[in-house]
This record gives C-alpha cells, sequence and structure tokens, in this order.
C-alpha cells in the first residue's frame, strides 16, 4: 500500500484494480498525504483559489425527473416558474455590482425553452453585463440540440455564437449507465455526457467534471466514473477542474445512508490521484459545508470553488450552507495558504494580502 501511494504522489498512473484498492483500503490519514503531496506538484503549492460568481436557476421545470432531485417539478406544476430575460439580466447586473465574474444559468429539460431563447438570454448578457457565462450542462446542451435538430457541436456552435463561454460538469453525477438508469433514466447516457464534452473542447471550449456520489453505486463504477474522465482528458486536456461531492438526500427519492465527511475527503484524495492529468480539483463547500471544504484543500484540493450567490438547487434538499467573500479568504489563510481570486478559467486577478485583507 506504501509503495503504490508514493507511486501515484509522484504521478505514475493508476489502474483501475488499484484505485479500488485505495478506495476501500488505504488508511484515510496516508491517502491524504499522498494527494496533498500531488496537489503541491501540480499547482501553485503557495496559494488556494476561489471565484464570485452567481448561480441563476432559470426555471424549476424539468423533464428528467432524477430521483435525487428536489428542486424540480413536471411541466404544468402551479409551483413552475420561468423568468424573464428581464429577471435574468437583473440578476446577473446585480452580481456584476457585487464583484462578480462569471454567471451560471441553471435550466433543467424545460420543453418550453428552446434554443432561441437560450440565445436570446445568452446576447442580453453579453450586450449588456459582459461577464463570463460558465452555463448549461451536457444533459441540456443536448436536450437542446435534439430539439432544434441539431448536432451536439451545430448546437454548441450556436450557443458559443451568442455568448456561450464555458460548460458546467453538471448531470454527470456517476458516468456509468447502470447507475443511471436507476436514479436519472430520462437523461442523457454516459456515453452522451462525455459526447457534449468533447464537441465542447473541439469547439476550444473548456469546460469541468463532476461526480456525485452516494447513489448507491459500487467502488469500480466510482473509479469507472473517474476512468471516463481521465480518459476524455487524455485525448482533449479540455477540463479546467474535477468536483466531487456527495448526493444529499434530503427530500429526495435516494435512500442511501448519508454520505459523512471521512467519506468526501476520501473521495477528494482519490480524485486528486486518480486524474493525474486534472489541473485543479475543487472543494464542495455547498454540499460539504466550509469547514470540510477547508480540510479538503489538505486532502488533494487547491480551489474553494465559487462565492454562489443564489443558490437554490442544493437547497432544495435542506442543505443550506452560505458563505461570503470574506469567510472564504479567512478559511484559506487559516489553511496555510495565500488566498487568490480567479477567474473560470483559472487565471489569477488579485492575490490577497496577510494584513490588510485587500487584493493586489
Amino acid at each position: 500500500m506504501a509503495s503504490l501511494l508514493d507511486g501515484a504522489a509522484a504521478g505514475k498512473r493508476l489502474s483501475a484494480e488499484e484505485a479500488v484498492m485505495l478506495h476501500d483500503e488505504a488508511p484515510l490519514g496516508a491517502l491524504g498525504l499522498a494527494a496533498h503531496r500531488r496537489r503541491l506538484q501540480l499547482c501553485d503549492p503557495r496559494t488556494a483559489t476561489y471565484v464570485i460568481d452567481r448561480n441563476i436557476s432559470l426555471t424549476n421545470v424539468c423533464e428528467a425527473q432524477c430521483r435525487f432531485c428536489a428542486f424540480h417539478v413536471q411541466p404544468g406544476s402551479p409551483d413552475a416558474f420561468v423568468l424573464t430575460v428581464e429577471e435574468v439580466i437583473q440578476k446577473v447586473e446585480d452580481a456584476g455590482k457585487r464583484g462578480a465574474t462569471q454567471v451560471m444559468i441553471q435550466g433543467g429539460l424545460n420543453p418550453q425553452l428552446n434554443l432561441a431563447f437560450y440565445e436570446q438570454i445568452l446576447r442580453a448578457i453579453k450586450r449588456q453585463c459582459n461577464l463570463w457565462v460558465h452555463s448549461l450542462s451536457p444533459a441540456e446542451v443536448a436536450y437542446l440540440a435534439d430539439g432544434a435538430g441539431l448536432s451536439l457541436p451545430q448546437c454548441l456552435s450556436r450557443l458559443r455564437e451568442a455568448g456561450l463561454d464555458s460548460l458546467p460538469g453538471g448531470g454527470a453525477e456517476i458516468l456509468v449507465d447502470a447507475v443511471r438508469q436507476r436514479v436519472s433514466p430520462y437523461k442523457i447516457s454516459a456515453g452522451r455526457w462525455l459526447a457534449v464534452m468533447e464537441a465542447a473542447h473541439g469547439l476550444g471550449m473548456s469546460t469541468t467534471a463532476t461526480m456525485v456520489y452516494g447513489l448507491g453505486e459500487t467502488p469500480a463504477q466510482r473509479i469507472q466514473h473517474m476512468l471516463a474522465i481521465r480518459e476524455l482528458q487524455d485525448r482533449t486536456s479540455g477540463f479546467t477542474a474535477f468536483i466531487p461531492w456527495s448526493c444529499q438526500t434530503n427530500r429526495t427519492g435516494i435512500d442511501q445512508r448519508p454520505s459523512t465527511g471521512v467519506d468526501y475527503l476520501r473521495m477528494v484524495a482519490l480524485s486528486r490521484l486518480v486524474l493525474d492529468n486534472m489541473p485543479h480539483l475543487q472543494a464542495g463547500w455547498v454540499t460539504e459545508g466550509p469547514d470540510v471544504a477547508q480540510l479538503a484543500l489538505s486532502f488533494g484540493a487547491d480551489d474553494f470553488g465559487g462565492v454562489l450567490m443564489e443558490e437554490k438547487v442544493v437547497r432544495a434538499t435542506g442543505v443550506q450552507y452560505a458563505i461570503t467573500a470574506g469567510q472564504v479568504i479567512e478559511l484559506i489563510r487559516k489553511a496555510g495558504y495565500t488566498p487568490a481570486q480567479r477567474t473560470t478559467r483559472y487565471e489569477i486577478i488579485a492575490t490577497v494580502s496577510e494584513t490588510s485583507g485587500g487584493t493586489k
């Protein structure tokens, strides 16, 4: 076990069997130390980054009916809502005034919202606000492409021309169809999720990748998910970051033992070692809480993620962590790093001085 961890910490590629062994048998402390050593090699050892952004839930109507989602409603529900273009712009403008550099629009699979509607919103954002638009998961892109009768590259090209800058990695869950058919049977397959990302990378658009664990999957299926992303990254180098987080089962159709902070730290460390070609690893305070996310910075993560304004999807499960930029800065500093605000593409905007708390 020690030699396997030493090799992984030095960048030796893990096989599926070796990764499962680490998942099941590696002591947490040793696993975390190996991941931290790898993080120090791949990323600036002095800094940990964060981004100021806003999540905008465009609608809660979604045909996917994922069992783990407590936010969606069916078309025709009296609780359904759809924001107008004007309402979206108001939220984006407010985010810009509060220091955001990125907005993420989440829309779900709403049959009333077509490609032209999203193009209208994207153009309005770029015309009036010009923030970076990191929006539309692969499931949403595929849904819009199918509705418009377009190929994935054609749909993405139109979205990019309208103002879409990059794609978030949402909707990945576990990239194993046996799992997906059980928890999200109406969502795109694992292969199509990967195809959307490969098409985006082919157009020069960067994306992130995610994993939601705790859906009843096996350790081998978790590793299969990571290896699918690693293989695509080998071909395209288009992923900027990987973000694992635990399924929040409250108010959902998932009947599983809730994951613990220890489970999360193990997944973060394992992600750093298995995904040897992934530049950045993000800590998930939205689901795990700020304190566990801070610990993740010593288990392989190098980024604290977004200082989110208006996150609603996770909150629908009853998990309601909130955090400010000042709190993120302090958490990073207490973890032993210099806080640095970044762009979506991980370009450093400013580091935060220790004495004044200001940027430089």
